[in-house]
């Protein structure tokens, strides 16, 4: 990677470049060191943060949507490419995927914080990142749970508690009111949740789609510790699924030829009963409040019987 030969040439160039980098952002690392709090970041790592952080990089989509949700996108100054939600986030410059961050572009922007997930972001950029002195609080939601405490963290970090508890408290009111819409259900439908066609992938114990195909009444068929098993098509027959979600993760694969290839197996009850759905892939494995809408949305699929109220 670009950055990768920046931080480690060799000889005259690559001294020329480290050094460019120093200077580049040192008013701003300057800044941030002498103004600032030890706090320590949801992953357990003590990090130096300004006391009001004005110049933020996030190095993940979903955390992204997290500062636009508690109304503090005016603190962005760059975001990690596929940062489309919402719209505006759109026009932000990018600093790279959140799996091959551009260090060069992300100092360029004289950041004061970087904000960065556990599960995702490479350990050598956060490290690249703090040796040069720009600050990086790192996140790790693995439930609707712990997206709602990251949410919560995120606002006394800007000073937006209260944004932050609101946007916590509507979660919650509307997680409690799929619940209670599919408490009276007494057969819970058999799903097989797909983000992969070539291989057949799936969803284990440990993705946020189990979490909401749970929440909304269902079965996850392909359930344990495997967080994204791979499986054959006899597989998927045997395990006789009521109801196939198809998720738009399979990217370059259109969802009619997907649909396709289920129909040709009437033995899956799924099929037999015309219940192949699409569902955009955001709303189930990007950490941020529109899981919420993930979860309602999987509720109508699997129970249209039960029609859920208007959200509060």
């Amino acid at each position: 990677m670009e950055s990768d030969r920046l931080f480690q040439g060799k000889g005259r160039g690559g001294a020329i470049g480290r050094l460019w980098l120093w200077l580049l952002c040192g008013c701003c690392i300057t800044a941030a060191s002498a103004q600032g709090q030890e706090i320590v970041d949801l992953v357990g790592r003590r990090v130096q943060v300004p006391d009001d952080p004005r110049r933020i990089v996030t190095l993940a989509p979903g955390l992204t949507e997290m500062v636009y949700a508690i109304g503090q996108q005016w603190r962005l100054k760059g975001v990690s490419r596929f940062s489309d939600y919402p719209p505006a986030a759109e026009a932000l410059p990018k600093v790279g995927s959140y799996i091959h961050p551009d260090l060069e572009k992300i100092v360029a922007l004289k950041p004061d914080l970087c904000l960065a997930v556990k599960d995702g972001n490479p350990k050598e950029a956060v490290l690249r990142l703090e040796a040069l002195g720009i600050p990086v609080y790192a996140v790790n939601p693995k439930s609707l749970e712990e997206v709602m405490e990251t949410l919560l963290a995120l606002g006394r970090l800007f000073h937006a508690e209260a944004q932050a508890e609101e946007v916590v408290a509507s979660m919650r009111r509307r997680i409690e009111a799929v619940v209670e819409r599919v408490s009276a259900v007494e057969e819970r439908p058999r799903v097989f949740f797909q983000i992969g066609l070539s291989p057949i992938v799936s969803v284990g114990s440990q993705t946020f789609a189990h979490e909401l195909v749970t929440l909304a009444g269902g079965l996850n068929v392909t359930e344990g510790p495997t967080s994204y098993p791979r499986l054959s098509v006899e597989e998927v027959m045997d395990l006789r699924p009521d109801v196939i979600v198809v998720s738009t993760m399979s990217r370059g694969c259109r969802f009619q030829d997907i649909e396709a290839l289920w129909r040709r197996w009437k033995g899956i009850p799924a099929v037999a009963a015309d219940r192949i759905v699409l569902v955009d892939s955001d709303l189930f494995d990007r950490p941020s409040p529109r899981l919420v809408e993930g979860l309602e949305r999987l509720a109508d699929i699997l129970h249209p019987e039960f029609p859920l109220s208007p959200s509060p």
